[in-house]
């Protein structure tokens, strides 16, 4: 019997790993554990409750707010504690976090091998977004496998010299769980009449700019009283301090407490527009058929861009107000938006990571690598 750990800390990285839980549980010959770091806490334990993912493990390394390399120093120690202490014969971590990247760390000095779910993904520039492009690019250094999301993310490591036997290009994970979660979710109760807009704005590049972004949106909603914008703000101080004085005041622009995961999939499902800094609501509007503003300046996603899924709008407040003006004004753009191929995923990511692990693990053969169809609508792959 071998043991597979899923190391994970954030919310994100929960979600997107659940289906993988759920296709890893399900296999002969494997043990699977989960080991928490507390990145994020109260979001982290909503998730898992979502998506009945229990936790074998948890570091609980939180503070308030804490600083990134006092998080990693907590991190590496902890975590290569626990994987021995688990008996672990192979470690999967997500993403781009600073857990992702610390664990990795820990993983590799205990000599224990390491899948990277998501792996792959550049924006090309090491400051955007911060410091998560240099966390994913250091995780695929030290990787057994490096499961890949899409082709680009796979071209991304052929290019960077990775081995091109041990990259397996499995789909998003992510799409696997935002379609489970949205056929199940609710809208938030009380929640006014739509139609919607979702703003969701947190990344550490942004804070400098995020209270001018919050006011340059209130603008945008002054602007559209048809459309509710609904925030759910995340819970880093930095983000509430900043954005609250430019909205809380904006009658068609509700402000609420970060939402459990079905609840939020619901809110973009019904959604007409996202306006999101976020990496996995790119993946989550396109696979919904929901168009996406990007509030960066790069995305390391581009097949949306190509697709015609997502629209950079850039960081630069009257930049992103004049692309979410546009779109709010032209539901033309709107819908051609929405019925943009998914390049994402097909909703059984999860069962090729585990196929892809197995096989690291001599319990099975190489999965095959999944490529999106050029005509597949946003329910398909």
């Amino acid at each position: 019997m071998k043991t597979v750990t899923l190391a994970f800390g954030t919310r994100p990285e929960a979600i997107k790993m659940a289906p993988v839980y759920r296709a890893l549980a399900g296999r002969a010959g494997l043990r699977v554990r989960v080991l928490l770091t507390g990145q994020h806490r109260q979001q982290l334990e909503q998730a898992l409750a979502v998506f009945e993912v229990p936790a074998d493990r948890d570091l609980e390394v939180m503070t308030e707010r804490q600083r990134l390399p006092d998080l990693f120093g907590r991190i590496v120690p902890a975590a290569a504690r626990a994987l021995a202490e688990l008996e672990s014969d192979y470690v999967l971590v997500h993403g781009d976090t600073l857990t992702t990247f610390a664990v990795a760390w820990a993983a590799f000095l205990e000599g224990v091998p390491v899948g990277h779910v998501e792996a792959g993904l550049r924006s090309g520039r090491l400051d955007e977004p911060f410091p998560e492009e240099a966390n994913r690019r250091l995780t695929d250094v030290l990787t057994d496998l490096a499961l890949a999301p899409t082709p680009t993310a796979a071209a991304n490591l052929r290019a960077e010299g990775h081995d091109p036997e041990r990259i397996v290009v499995t789909g998003q994970t992510g799409i696997d769980a935002v379609r489970f979660a949205a056929a199940r979710g609710r809208l938030p109760a009380d929640l006014p009449p739509g139609p919607y807009v979702t703003v969701t704005l947190h990344r550490r590049e942004n804070w400098p700019l995020l209270a001018e972004l919050a006011a340059a949106l209130a603008r945008v909603a002054r602007a559209h009283p048809e459309f509710t914008f609904v925030y759910p703000v995340h819970k880093n101080p930095v983000v509430r301090e900043a954005v609250r004085p430019a909205l809380a005041d904006q009658p068609n622009f509700v402000l609420l407490e970060p939402l459990e995961f079905s609840e939020m999939a619901a809110l973009l499902a019904a959604s007409g527009l996202i306006v999101t800094d976020s990496g996995g609501l790119q993946e989550e509007g396109a696979a919904l058929g929901v168009p996406v503003v990007v509030a960066r300046n790069v995305t390391e996603r581009p097949e949306g861009l190509a697709a015609g899924a997502l629209r950079l709008g850039g960081n630069d407040p009257e930049k992103l107000a004049r692309a979410v003006n546009e779109l709010l004004r032209d539901p033309d753009q709107r819908a051609r938006m929405a019925a943009a191929p998914n390049p994402f995923g097909d909703g059984r990511a999860g069962g090729r990571v585990a196929d892809a692990v197995a096989w690291r693990l001599g319990l099975g053969p190489r999965p095959a690598d999944w490529a999106p169809s050029p005509e597949a609508g946003p329910d398909a792959g």
